[in-house]
């Protein structure tokens, strides 16, 4: 099958929609359907929304003989505002997306298929063995959450907390192994969660340890977001002691003020935070962190702004995600005295100011060192820092290249292999 003739399957919100969408893909080949595209869809912000419909839309006037089915957390939360587009064809819920009987039976199924996720039986585990046009594979290494953040939805989109085995996983990451892939990204909604469901209860280190004992011919394994109250100490000896596992902690703090975060119920304080911080940078001096952040979150005063802006530069965070606040229905944040949209954006404004001179720093830091760049694209590249770096010399797509930063260019590094 050509790449023009297959099922089109576009991705828009997290690394866990990602790796769905690799197992839809594999099942819309199988099952021949060039008659569709599927729009994996994102619930997390009011914007990410918008996209999909934005999306959706395009897509239809591109390609107005494909039927549209629309999937993800978007359409889970919200099936019947999907189903209304007169461009959606099918709209099908974050279970039915996963099996291959979906695909099969659109044709006379009713047009919308979404169950209730918070009831849905977790099936087998999918194998997958490669990921459209990216050099990094994502591995969902569980699925759902079992916490009440005042301001998130995802819970109702993905239901609780469920761990992908141990046994599945070493599986998923050899095979991805075998197929070339030089990075693992483990990924899921709240991966610092793991095991708690699972016999003898074993932790995201566990986990850790185990997957790069199984597979020692995996260069780089990655975590994405972290939740500091629930880091285990396994993890932080595994920074420190094993070279594998990339200097890289994206941290889930949303906001660094004691009354805020309270408010947010969030299982962290500010203190917790910097102690995590600090700990990492024990255990691996050169780590870099990262955060999410949400700007002008309800109730906030400018004084606990200033003090999460305060945190941003004394902690040193030099890879932020900002989000100003947006309202999810149905959550409690959402029925708090909010903060005008426009405060927001300026919050969000000078948390990536705060942000951008971080980063700043940390890269003039890195002018004269060596850096492990694992090439994406043509004289493209991502340090085992998570940060972007432009080769200067020729090096193929996929290899990990052991190079010199020389300087610092918009934001990213500029190297030359050593």
């Amino acid at each position: 099958m050509t790449a023009e003739a297959r099922a089109r399957v576009i991705t828009l919100g997290c690394r866990l929609n990602a790796y769905e969408s690799e197992i839809m893909r594999g099942h819309l080949d199988a099952a021949d359907r060039d008659d569709l595209i599927v729009i994996n869809t994102c619930t997390v912000t009011a914007e990410a929304e918008r996209q999909a419909r934005q999306t959706i839309r395009r897509e239809k006037r591109r390609h107005p003989a494909k039927r549209i089915v629309v999937t993800g957390c978007a359409a889970q939360i919200d099936p019947a505002a999907y189903a209304a587009m007169p461009e959606v064809d099918h709209v099908i819920g974050n279970a039915e997306k996963l099996e291959a009987s979906t695909f099969l039976g659109l044709d006379t199924a009713d047009p919308v298929r979404v169950a209730d996720i918070m009831t849905v039986e977790e099936t087998a585990p999918h194998l997958i063995r490669g990921f459209d046009g990216r050099v990094r594979a994502f591995v969902q290494i569980q699925q759902g959450c079992d916490h009440r953040c005042t301001f998130c939805i995802i819970p109702f989109a993905r239901g609780p907390n469920r761990s992908v085995g141990l046994g599945a996983l070493v599986e998923q990451v050899r095979a991805l192994v075998a197929e070339g892939f030089r990075e693992i990204v483990l990924t899921g909604v709240d991966i610092c969660s793991y095991g708690a469901d699972l016999a003898g209860r074993p932790r995201l280190g566990d986990a850790v340890r185990r997957l790069l004992h199984a597979a020692p011919e995996l260069p780089r394994l990655r975590l994405s977001s972290l939740d500091p109250a629930a880091m285990d100490d396994t993890l932080f000896q595994l920074l420190a002691d094993e070279p594998r596992l990339m200097p890289h902690l994206h941290l889930s703090l949303q906001a660094m003020d004691d009354m805020v975060l309270k408010r947010m119920k969030r299982r962290h304080s500010v203190a917790d935070a910097a102690a995590v911080v600090a700990r990492a940078r024990r255990a691996r001096p050169d780590v870099a962190i990262g955060a999410d952040l949400i700007a002008g979150f309800p109730t906030e005063t400018e004084a606990m702004h200033r003090n999460t802006l305060a945190a941003v530069n004394d902690l040193e965070i030099p890879l932020l995600h900002v989000f100003p606040y947006s309202e999810r229905g149905d959550t409690p944040a959402a029925r708090m005295p909010s903060i005008p949209v426009s405060n927001r954006k300026i919050r969000a404004v000078e948390l990536r100011a705060a942000g951008a001179s971080a980063l700043e720093r940390f890269l003039a830091g890195q002018i004269g060192r060596e850096a492990n760049v694992l090439v994406e694209k043509p004289g493209q590249g991502l340090t085992e820092h998570y940060v972007n770096a432009r080769i200067i010399g020729a090096v193929p797509i996929g290899a990990i290249a052991r190079c010199r930063v020389s300087a610092v260019e918009n934001g990213a590094l500029i190297v030359r292999p050593v």
